[in-house]
């Protein structure tokens, strides 16, 4: 997850990582966020979600982004728009690692 964080920002102008330790800290506030926060906005959002046909989720993921952002120094978003594209290109490159490593077990 911290390749893929790290990769990501390389990749996305609005996206700053001040280094190693900020990459490890965002994984690490991401990871609490999706355990704790994601699942109760989702269950609050879905009647909005299932008329969007699951996109909100896009929307809770970019939020959670900034709220990331907002409390680690060293790991800057530039906007909404970028924080969503962030989550997706980051669930994009974790995949991709994830299916690379799993080639050489």
């Amino acid at each position: 997850m911290i390749a893929a964080i790290l990769i990501t920002a390389y990749l996305l102008p609005g996206v700053v990582i001040g280094g190693i330790w900020s990459a490890i800290w965002v994984a690490i506030i991401i990871g609490i966020i999706n355990v704790t926060l994601k699942p109760l906005l989702i269950l609050l959002t879905l009647p909005v979600n299932i008329l969007t046909l699951g996109l909100f989720t896009f929307v809770i993921n970019a939020l959670m982004i900034l709220l990331a952002s907002s409390i680690i120094k060293g790991f800057e978003v530039s906007g909404f728009w970028i924080a969503m594209l962030f989550s997706i290109v980051l669930s994009l490159i974790s995949y991709l690692l994830n299916s690379l490593f799993k080639a050489f077990e």
